[in-house]
């Protein structure tokens, strides 16, 4: 990459390459302020101050500040032109994959952490598709659709950490996966009909997976065991397990063997009244026909 310094111009604040960094992570604040010291030394080193680096990369000489004083986490657009400016040798570039890790919400690395180490995951969902099982298009119309609005930045920030974590595809070997899914949910058409029949799609290649298995709760069951909202289960190597549940033990994770107990009960029962995976993958496509 070659940056043209006479075309470079700072960037409005808006526009700045930096997210807020949450004060309450002493990992992600350990990475954000060593990332931002080496950039300082390096940028000393080469005898230039922060206007004419800022200028230089791009951007303005407060968010140079920012992220050298570990407040702002960086872009990866960011690293590269640091990198490239002050001849680091792909060094600065490198610290991406730490930082990248920072620019997702601690608990979702928290929950993306679990999610790689568990061997089974079994979740129901009553008011959205599962985020494991999200189109970036439809995660982005979910999340752009909360009130009070996120900003564009932490819509994409957020979008991102959620595609992060369906890197449990990926794994080998392949946990065991298990969704439960409302019918109603199916049928709502979040960002519009291309972006709603990309999302069945989606649901048809995840649910045609061999450690998959997909269900729907149709809106005519006449009993549901799974009013209380969502429910989710993550079991390990080891034997120990996790869950939580909106509506059990204050929304809480929990891993007593007693209190699992209680959620794996209702889970099973949601999945005996939902229909079979043959069943909802069927009821999928003749959605996908009715448009």
């Amino acid at each position: 990459m070659s940056v043209d310094v006479e075309a470079a111009q700072p960037r409005d604040e808006a526009d700045e390459p930096g997210w807020e960094v949450d004060p309450d992570d002493e990992w992600g604040v350990a990475v954000i302020t060593t990332v931002g010291r080496q950039l300082k030394l390096r940028r000393e080193a080469a005898g230039m101050r922060a206007g004419e680096f800022g200028r230089v990369v791009g951007y303005g000489e407060d968010m140079v500040y920012k992220i050298e004083g570990g407040k702002r986490i960086p872009r990866q657009d960011f690293l590269n032109a640091a990198d490239e400016v002050l001849g680091a040798d792909g060094l600065i570039a490198a610290t991406w994959e730490d930082v990248k890790k920072v620019r997702y919400p601690r608990k979702v690395r928290e929950l993306a952490k679990l999610e790689a180490q568990a061997v089974e995951i079994g979740l129901y969902e009553c008011n959205i598709i599962a985020g494991l099982l999200q189109t970036p298009e439809h995660a982005r119309a979910v999340i752009g659709a909360a009130q009070p609005p996120y900003s564009p930045d932490d819509v994409e920030r957020m979008v991102a950490a959620r595609l992060a974590r369906q890197s449990i595809f990926e794994r080998d070997p392949a946990p065991a996966l298990s969704f439960v899914l409302e019918e109603g949910v199916l049928r709502r058409l979040i960002g519009g009909t291309m972006v709603w029949r990309q999302q069945l799609e989606r649901l048809l290649e995840a649910g045609r997976l061999h450690n998959v298995v997909l269900q729907v709760m149709p809106t005519n069951c006449t009993t549901h065991s799974g009013m209380d909202g969502r429910i989710e289960m993550l079991k390990f190597m080891d034997g120990t397990a996790v869950g939580r549940s909106d509506g059990a033990f204050n929304g809480r994770p929990i891993s007593e063997p007693k209190h699992l107990r209680i959620l794996e009960l209702r889970y099973g029962t949601i999945r005996a009244q939902a229909l079979s995976p043959g069943e909802s993958l069927a009821f999928i496509e003749q959605l996908l026909g009715e448009t």
